[in-house]
């Protein structure tokens, strides 16, 4: 009976769970902000946001007690610190680069997209990294640093839909960046809401055509985050957490028996206080401490996510000669055709000693 009344007595909130749950969803909300800022260009804003998300990432390096016991069979998934599905922790580190490399420190940039590889991989199980953004950047900035970016290229040449991809153009000193979409979201599924799962984004764009004072060039998605969040290493993923599942469905069930035999026995003994009564009591009592139990075990997948990620990921490069210039950025449909009211106007300023950065979104949010 203990038991029953601390499984079901509920624990009033305070400001401290409060902000503990703040403290749980802190790099959630970091990486939502930090988008928004991109979009927005309010670099520096996102730069705070994505130097505090990396710093964090890097930390980890055990388990906190929250995620130790959403591991356990007793805590809820939500209860763990955010990090993020590899998917999301990867744009972290790639929006990062894109930043550093907007600073003039493309080493920096690397060091960003190689992580990302590292977190997209599964050593243990041989998964590698199957963004082509992350290695043809890699391998691009090893050819500006006068290294030879060479095997970095075959991989994402590998991986990627679009062949050939482009060569490392060593002298280009204007590179963009851009994005288009809604990306993935994640959904519980199966009966105790144990499945991690993920609807596929959704965009009406599948490309973009970028005009700069007479170069025209089209550009086509290189990756697509649905694929990133649901593969690893181009291997489906298992989101289900198996283990809190079956234990719920067994003391669950089991608990139902031990309920059903037990108040079989005390009614068949008619209140006679016989063996008969003391063994089905036993078994009833059983069977309710397993159906607390199973109640406790707490499968649910954890649905907590980076709404506002892209669903396509797209880049290219070129030459202009330095001083200010003006562009424009158009979205096509599957057709071709451009999307009404999403046009957007580039001006910028490519320096004499630097690569000029340019990063655009078909999102404000």
């Amino acid at each position: 009976m203990a038991l029953l009344f601390a499984a079901g007595g509920c624990a009033t909130d305070n400001p401290k769970a409060a902000a503990q749950r703040t403290e749980r969803d802190k790099l959630m909300w970091d990486y939502r902000k930090a988008a928004t800022a991109m979009r927005q260009g309010n670099f520096d804003e996102a730069r705070a946001l994505l130097d505090d998300a990396v710093t964090t990432l890097n930390a980890v390096r055990t388990a906190d007690s929250g995620t130790r016991k959403a591991r356990s069979l007793f805590g809820r998934e939500e209860q763990k610190t955010f990090l993020g599905e590899p998917y999301e922790r990867v744009m972290a580190f790639y929006y990062r680069g894109i930043l550093y490399w907007m600073q003039g420190e493309p080493d920096n940039a690397r060091a960003c997209y190689r992580s990302a590889a590292v977190i997209d991989g599964d050593p243990e199980k041989k998964y590698g990294s199957d963004y082509v953004l992350l290695d043809y950047l890699d391998g691009y900035v090893t050819a500006k640093l006068g290294g030879d970016g060479s095997e970095a290229h075959a991989r994402a040449e590998k991986n990627s839909a679009q062949k050939p991809l482009p060569p490392y153009d060593k002298s280009a000193n204007v590179v963009v960046f851009g994005e288009f979409g809604r990306g993935p979201t994640k959904f519980a599924a199966g009966r105790y809401g144990e499945q991690l799962k993920f609807l596929p984004g959704n965009s009406i764009i599948h490309s973009v055509r970028v005009t700069v004072e007479g170069q025209q060039l089209a550009l086509k998605p290189l990756d697509d985050l649905y694929f990133q969040a649901t593969t690893r290493g181009g291997r489906v993923m298992d989101h289900i957490l198996g283990n809190k599942a079956v234990f719920k469905s067994t003391t669950d069930a089991a608990g139902n028996a031990a309920i059903i035999a037990g108040s079989a026995l005390i009614a068949g003994g008619s209140g006679s206080r016989g063996a008969a009564d003391e063994v089905g009591l036993g078994l009833l009592l059983a069977g309710l401490v397993s159906k607390v139990a199973s109640s406790a075990a707490t499968p649910e997948a954890d649905t907590r996510q980076w709404y506002n990620l892209p669903q396509y990921l797209t880049f290219t490069a070129l030459r202009m000669p330095p001083g200010p210039h003006t562009g424009t950025v158009e979205f096509l449909n599957a057709t071709g055709q451009v999307v009404p009211n999403l046009n957007k106007q580039l001006n910028f300023t490519v320096y004499p000693d630097r690569d000029t950065v340019i990063f655009f979104s078909d999102q404000n949010q």
